[in-house]
């Protein structure tokens, strides 16, 4: 969420207010950049010393302006030269055992040299996060950028005017601390991994540019591209040109005052699909702009209690995964992280994978289109946020609208997730509902969902799944630990299932924790074997569930979590994973494996 921040709010000096804010831009990988990656100098700032002063303003030499004394007898008590390195992209909670549970503010410096301009006269250049977490100022040569409240969506500011000839100085403070207003609010139930946790790129664009292009099937269409471009600069108006060459496609059109052009074409391409991923070379062009992405279409629909991919029913054989990296501490960032958490879930027998509880990064995402892996997104709309807040709800709608961004043109990405277990109010109804409408106005082409809860009744014999919420949903999520936190696994068995919605079930969420390597018998709860009893008992209840079209058990494997404490079992991490935190698998692994392997069939 880039903004003018609210005074007082959150501790910024009396009359601060961050300048107005750079529209996102797509695709930033394919574009001209050069990384800012690498070690940058860190000072850890946990009362927020280097932005203000003890009455709450200003402070006249505050860390931002990386002042320097100027005599031998003048008094700054700072020095980014002197300070630790900290690892850009990367969480400071995994890099330093001090800042295991460290919350609060954090200073990074970077300096750059400027490259001469490949671009010519005019060229724009813009500082790209690939995300950030939570509260995000950027400063560039002590002067202030913006901000962006938010932990897991790009942003990016226009640096054209700021940056100078030579030596450049990025400064950026991070602030993970959690807050009632924020999204997600104050509780979750993962790491809040604090930091500049994804790529940083300093990036170069035409003075008038393509700043966003969207290309998909039209709802309901599988011979039908409709889509957008959007340009950005003082050449609005212009012609576009489009071209896919495989498709022997090469049509133009002319963008209006605003920089926008639609596009409407009769197309048959080979489908994306899991079996067959295919994707094609799509070229935009403008005067003096080419971007090219890598784009596969396919439709998605529901239809007669149906989940339709190319008009054909499926059966979403998922698992839930967290952006923790595979085989080290702290949050995965690469496209290696990726292809390792991607290749479990393949090795699993997935089709789909649900990426919880909040947006992952773009590698994930590119990478699962690649490999043909469906996706269901998730916006971190997680337990009790601050429903009747209007600054929470355009936080949301603005994290929203940064995924759709960037992923609208993923073929794979086929769910948008409003939340995760939220509390069914009346306000949570209304917050959620306006989220599930602005995503179809986003994006019309993909289907709707979020992760419920369903009510127990009769002792737990029966879960009615009745959230009003369900009624402004496509397909319908569910999280129930029968055997687990409730009933035993025994009883899942003798448990039915029923909804007032004729809607397709995705079962979000079920499963046991295990410690790996801990066995004895299945009664005996953190054994592998309790585990693998509960998937047993779960998935011949789940198969008996007549509208039930898609599961993606919790979780692919072990993560850092705040409210796991038990020594020796659990040691801050949530152990319902089919593989530990050192990538060994459990005996529960080959349960689901065995039985996606059966439904693939």
């Amino acid at each position: 969420m880039l903004q003018r921040a609210p005074c007082g709010a959150t501790g910024e000096p009396a009359g601060y207010a961050a300048p107005v804010s750079t529209p996102l831009i797509w695709n930033a990988y394919e574009r001209a950049s050069e990384s800012l990656n690498g070690r940058w100098r860190a000072i850890i700032d946990p009362y927020d010393v280097g932005l203000v002063d003890i009455n709450g303003e200003e402070t006249p030499r505050g860390f931002f302006r990386d002042f320097r004394p100027r005599h031998e007898g003048d008094r700054v008590e700072y020095d980014f030269d002197s300070s630790d390195l900290l690892d850009v992209p990367g969480d400071w909670n995994s890099q330093q055992d001090r800042l295991f549970f460290y919350e609060g503010a954090v200073w990074y410096r970077r300096e750059f040299d400027l490259a001469d301009s490949p671009g010519g006269p005019g060229a724009r250049r813009f500082v790209y996060f690939g995300a950030a977490n939570y509260d995000t100022r950027v400063y560039l040569n002590g002067a202030l950028l913006g901000r962006h409240l938010g932990g897991f969506g790009p942003f990016n500011f226009e640096i054209s005017e700021s940056v100078r000839p030579g030596r450049n100085v990025l400064i950026v403070r991070v602030d993970n601390r959690r807050r009632r207003e924020a999204v997600p609010t104050e509780q979750t139930d993962w790491w809040n991994y604090g930091g500049i946790t994804r790529d940083v790129l300093l990036l170069e664009v035409p003075p008038t540019y393509v700043r966003e292009f969207r290309l998909q099937f039209a709802a309901g269409s599988r011979d039908r591209l409709n889509g957008f471009v959007q340009l950005d600069g003082p050449q609005a108006e212009q012609s576009v040109r489009l071209r896919i060459d495989e498709l022997a496609i090469d049509v133009s059109v002319e963008a209006d005052s605003s920089g926008r052009a639609r596009f409407d074409l009769a197309c048959q391409p080979e489908l994306w699909s899991p079996s067959s991923p295919r994707r094609y070379d799509v070229a935009v062009e403008i005067a003096g702009d080419r971007v090219v992405d890598r784009i596969g279409f396919r439709s998605i629909e529901v239809a007669d209690g149906e989940i339709l991919l190319n008009g054909e029913p499926i059966f979403l054989r998922g698992i839930s995964i967290h952006e923790e990296a595979p085989l080290r501490a702290g949050r995965a960032n690469s496209p290696e992280d990726a292809r390792v958490l991607l290749g479990w879930a393949r090795e699993l027998g997935c089709n789909m994978v649900r990426l919880a509880h909040y947006p992952h990064n773009e590698h994930m995402v590119r990478l699962a289109d690649e490999m043909g892996l469906m996706v269901w997104a998730e916006l971190p709309v997680y337990w009790n946020i601050d429903w009747s807040n209007p600054e929470t709800l355009a936080n949301a709608e603005d994290q929203l609208r940064e995924l759709i961004t960037r992923d609208g043109n993923r073929a794979c990405t086929i769910l948008w997730s409003v939340g995760n277990e939220a509390p069914p109010t009346d306000d949570r109804l209304r917050f959620m509902s306006k989220l599930a409408a602005l995503a179809r106005e986003l994006d019309g082409t993909r289907l709707v969902t979020a992760a419920l809860m369903a009510r127990i009744a009769d002792g737990g014999r029966r879960m009615i799944l009745d959230d009003p919420l369900g009624e402004v949903l496509d397909v319908l999520g569910c999280n129930e630990y029968v055997g687990w936190y409730y009933s035993t696994a025994a009883d899942a068995e003798l448990v039915e299932w029923s909804t007032p919605y004729a809607k397709p079930l995705i079962m979000s969420e079920f499963g046991a924790g295990a410690l790996q390597g801990l066995h004895g018998p299945a009664t005996r709860r953190w054994t592998e074997e309790f585990q693998t009893a509960v998937y047993i008992s779960q998935l011949r209840m789940l198969e008996k569930i007549p509208f039930l079209r898609g599961l993606t058990p919790w979780i692919l494997k072990d993560f850092l979590t705040p409210r796991r404490l038990l020594p020796g079992i659990q040691d801050y991490f949530n152990r319902k994973g089919l593989i530990s935190e050192r990538g060994q698998k459990k005996g529960a692994f080959e349960v689901l494996r065995r039985f996606y392997a059966e439904k693939a069939d």
